[in-house]
């Protein structure tokens, strides 16, 4: 845990804001919340749309169509990560939704290069989709009919193993793309469209596996309902962070951003990785999207900071921002907080190219690829200076202590197994 203890001599509010008021700033940070988990939401139904169509006649293009959609869904959902960790709501809830790394043997049949068994996970190759009873936690379960309800209420996280991820985009993507066999080599998970296809199944339970693919994504749609209207006019998000404190207020916006940018996006989602040079610690790993992913993580911070969101429309939400209020208080920390942020995207546009270019993100970190290490260790630091002068506009706002959450691969690398 990273801690930073201020004091709080109440600067801010000591100074008199005339164009931005901290009230206003709360007020619009909960509008571009609700903007994005809309996106969110409308590109999801979009997925849930692709993948009825694949399920009523798998072809190869409908599966393409429906990996697409995945990919377009996940743009929203990315720039939504910087509301988690200083909103308690959405922390609580992100684990339904997003959560990674996944043992896949829970969900469906994998190479037996796999492996049977882990000491950490008893349903490591469980396989829901080919056994339609299991005896999970001692108890024998009727798994013939699969449901939303079968995958959040009795298969996620079960055993409170992190790993046995039942729901959300992670699975869908498994689903959707199969395994990643290459490594650290070129290419992604290459399933085929007859895993779906009950009349010509190429691997089995093609039925089940169609049934476990819309569950899937129904219960996505259902989440991201929930949550966009926890930000709607009297939601309780959007209450929660405008009926409060104001100095709070603040410091849980600081705080979103400080941990996204430290402990969760530079720590656990790329400096572990790095330093394991191991392909199943990247955040999408079955696609091949990491490099999309951590870009709009980064790009979620800046919206937040600058009170601008470019919606999925084209349409762009723009209004009182943490950036005006920072900049009455000190122009130069406010200015050195945009110089970073813009710094950041370009490391991470850099990572894009790549990948664009042939050179994916699992590629990039792989032992020996210095070229690539170095452009992921590029943006690992850029996000280290980027949450630097975070901390620096949080020391200028007087604000209360506050606490970003840390990594062990960047506080403590000695204890990173390797």
């Amino acid at each position: 845990m990273k801690t930073m203890t201020l004091a709080c001599a109440g600067a801010l509010f000591s100074v008199q804001v005339h164009a931005t008021s901290p009230d206003a700033v709360l007020g619009h940070y909960a509008d571009i919340a609700a903007a994005t988990y809309g996106d969110a939401l409308t590109t999801a139904r979009t997925l849930q749309q692709r993948v009825g169509e694949l399920l009523a006649a798998p072809t190869e293009a409908r599966l393409a169509a429906a990996r697409a959609a995945w990919v377009a869904a996940r743009h929203p959902y990315q720039q939504s990560e910087a509301f988690r960790f200083g909103n308690p709501i959405v922390d609580a809830w992100e684990g339904k939704v997003n959560a990674w790394p996944l043992d896949e043997g829970l969900i469906d049949y994998v190479a037996a290069s796999y492996g049977g068994e882990s000491d950490e996970n008893p349903y490591y190759s469980a396989n829901v989709i080919a056994n339609p009873t299991l005896m999970l936690s001692g108890r024998k379960i009727d798994a013939r009919v699969i449901t939303p309800q079968l995958l959040s209420e009795t298969l996620h996280e079960v055993d409170d193993v992190e790993a046995n991820v039942a729901t959300g985009y992670h699975a869908i993507e498994f689903l959707l793309w199969g395994q990643d066999l290459n490594g650290t080599g070129p290419g992604a998970g290459a399933r085929p469209a007859s895993d779906f296809d009950p009349a010509n199944c190429s691997w089995g339970n093609c039925d089940r596996r169609a049934a476990y693919l819309k569950a899937a994504t129904d219960l996505l749609v259902s989440d991201l309902e929930w949550m966009a209207a926890q930000w709607a006019g009297g939601g309780e998000a959007r209450s929660s962070i405008t009926g409060g404190d104001v100095r709070q207020g603040l410091a849980r916006i600081l705080s979103g951003m400080g941990s996204l940018s430290y402990g969760e996006l530079a720590g656990e989602r790329m400096k572990l990785g790095l330093m394991l040079h191991d392909p199943e610690e990247e955040h999408d790993c079955f696609s091949d999207n990491t490099h999309w992913s951590h870009f709009d993580d980064a790009l979620g911070i800046r919206n937040v900071y600058t009170g601008r969101y470019t919606r999925v429309d084209g349409s762009r939400i723009e209004g009182p921002s943490l950036s005006a209020l920072v900049k009455v208080a000190n122009a130069d920390a406010d200015a050195m907080v945009r110089t970073r942020l813009d710094e950041t995207l370009a490391r991470m546009q850099a990572l894009v190219d790549s990948a664009r270019n042939g050179e994916a993100y699992d590629q990039m970190i792989a032992a020996g690829n210095s070229a690539g290490n170095a452009r992921v260790r590029a943006a690992i630091d850029a996000l280290l200076a980027q949450t630097r002068a975070i901390e620096d506009a949080v020391a200028v706002l007087d604000l209360e202590r506050i606490a970003f959450e840390g990594s062990d691969s960047l506080d403590a690398p000695d204890k990173v197994s390797q």
